[in-house]
């Protein structure tokens, strides 16, 4: 039976977890029930991303209004600046939100492991195989996503550096920990020490994009269009304007979400303004305002309505019987998720803050039940939990992550986005998503038992991230080459950009099988 708990007392594999008559059955048919429920708490996850992501996109296009007086001529200046600064938004919004998946996973795993002098060892292991799958298969569906032939290459080039730094000594930080400062053993001051090196990071990336001297990197930024998704290749719209909400209101599309379009600066212009215009577009503001709180119960009661519609009218437009008929199938496999995810309040609220905290709620409960269940997986067919966490979990809970790559790649004029989600990921995965849960645990063993924290299985956690620094080299080589030969990190001729694509594939198998073997005791 796997040791799931790395030391600790295996869970018994006679309880059940989603009817009481299960364990009646075989083996093979729980796992296979397991499988599937485990593949379904995925697909809540990619559920939730949508209204995660909308919610994060009203966040970071969240604007002030700034009135000054030109000294000159005594004209009334208003700016529109962005509260979010571009950068911080990357890593502190986008990194942070799709790593909560695994970081919730951890911590989840953490506190059920409170009392115990050994650390559990599901959240890092899945923090760890996540790490790999961002910066291999989310690297290998990016290089191929812009259109034939075009290129998308990294304009701050300093900002990416500066990330990449933090990514790579988050893992060499880990190994340090855990093979020479004080072996197999994690202290309350090595926990508090990687949780704060998170604040380190977001203050050096923004030092990077302010140019800060003698703290940035002296490149200069590339050229930045006005707008990061032009309007041509804007597939969807959202109207803000609620003077002119119906009383039915159009159903959203939920499958694409342009969370990078708030990386724009055209709303960043002066314009004068006379007095008595400022007088009206107060006035006009407020009424506004209020239209806005009547509007929104409305769009509420939407969101139940869009999640019990099987066939949307688009649906119904196509020729294709087949088509209409698997859609109806997929909307009719998700409609308990839909209906459920329906009672996050609209992103429209609050400047999206009460939906993305509501989300995070969500993700979190879903993550619990992939905890339980990767526990009964394991029980009943005896595979190790770190395999599981290594491939399944790291994948399933690293959705997000590929979806707001993805986006960025594809419609994004530029590659910076693309590439520092991942590695602002990898680098919020140690800090936060093992930083945290270690904290929690060393602080309870601290105060309770003045112990440290013990890893049992610190060498096969250590021998995964030598694997993970070697192939990570040649995933970095291989960019950089891309750079200087073709110009870009993304896109190209299609024949290299699916021969790059091959590549990081191939690399991700190679951590994947080695870092299994090495967990399973066969190397």
């Amino acid at each position: 039976m796997a040791n799931l708990n790395m030391g600790n007392t295996t869970p018994s594999c006679d309880t059940y977890l989603l009817f009481s008559g299960e364990t009646l059955l075989p083996n093979g048919v729980r796992a296979f029930l397991y499988t599937v429920a485990l593949t379904y708490c995925f697909i809540g996850l990619s559920t939730i991303t949508a209204r995660f992501f909308k919610s994060m996109e009203s966040i970071m296009k969240h604007s002030r209004e700034v009135v000054t007086v030109d000294p000159h001529t005594n004209a009334t200046i208003v700016k529109h600046e962005k509260v979010w600064n571009y950068t911080i938004a990357d890593v502190a919004l986008l990194a942070f939100g799709t790593s909560f998946p695994q970081i919730s996973l951890a911590t989840i795993d953490a506190i059920r492991n409170l009392g115990q002098l050994t650390a559990g060892g599901l959240g890092p292991s899945t923090l760890v195989g996540s790490a790999a799958f961002d910066l291999f298969p989310i690297h290998a569906v990016c290089v191929v996503m812009p259109r034939a032939g075009s290129k998308k290459k990294i304009s701050d080039l300093g900002v990416w550096l500066v990330e990449l730094f933090w990514s790579f000594w988050a893992y060499i930080w880990l190994y340090i920990i855990l093979e020479v400062w004080t072996p197999r053993v994690i202290t309350l001051w090595e926990a508090l020490l990687t949780v704060l090196q998170y604040g380190l990071l977001l203050l050096h990336a923004y030092a990077q994009d302010k140019r800060w001297p003698y703290v940035s990197i002296p490149l200069a930024r590339g050229e930045r269009p006005e707008d990061w998704v032009p309007e041509e290749d804007a597939s969807v719209y959202y109207d803000d304007n609620y003077d002119e909400i119906e009383e039915t209101l159009p159903v959203q599309n939920e499958d694409i979400v342009d969370i990078f379009s708030a990386h724009s600066y055209s709303n960043a212009g002066y314009h004068h303004v006379p007095e008595k215009d400022m007088e009206e577009s107060s006035t006009s503001h407020t009424v506004k305002k209020k239209q806005e709180d009547t509007h929104w119960l409305s769009i509420w009661r939407q969101q139940f309505v869009d999640a019990a519609t099987l066939e949307s009218s688009e649906s119904r437009k196509m020729d294709s019987i087949c088509l209409r008929f698997i859609r109806i199938i997929w909307n009719l496999i998700i409609a308990p998720w839909k209906m459920f995810f329906a009672f996050v309040p609209p992103y429209q609220i609050a400047h999206g803050w009460i939906a993305f905290i509501c989300s995070l709620v969500f993700i979190s409960g879903i993550a619990y039940g992939v905890t339980k269940l990767t526990d009964q997986i394991s029980c009943v067919t005896g595979v190790s939990p770190y395999v599981i966490a290594f491939t399944a979990l790291a994948a399933g809970t690293s959705w997000p992550d590929l979806v707001a790559s993805k986006i960025a790649a594809e419609r994004q004029v530029t590659a910076d986005s693309a590439i520092a989600n991942i590695t602002c990921s990898n680098s919020v995965n140690i800090y936060v998503g093992i930083g945290v849960p270690w904290l929690v645990d060393t602080v309870y063993n601290f105060f309770v038992y003045q112990k440290p924290l013990y890893i049992d299985n610190a060498a096969g956690l250590s021998f995964s991230l030598l694997i993970f620094f070697a192939t990570s080299f040649g995933c970095i080589t291989i960019l950089v080459l891309r750079r200087i030969i073709l110009g870009a990190e993304l896109g190209g001729p299609r024949l290299w950009a699916w021969v790059t694509s091959v590549y990081f594939m191939i690399l991700w198998v190679v951590f994947v099988v080695l870092s299994s073997l090495r967990v399973s005791g066969v190397m």
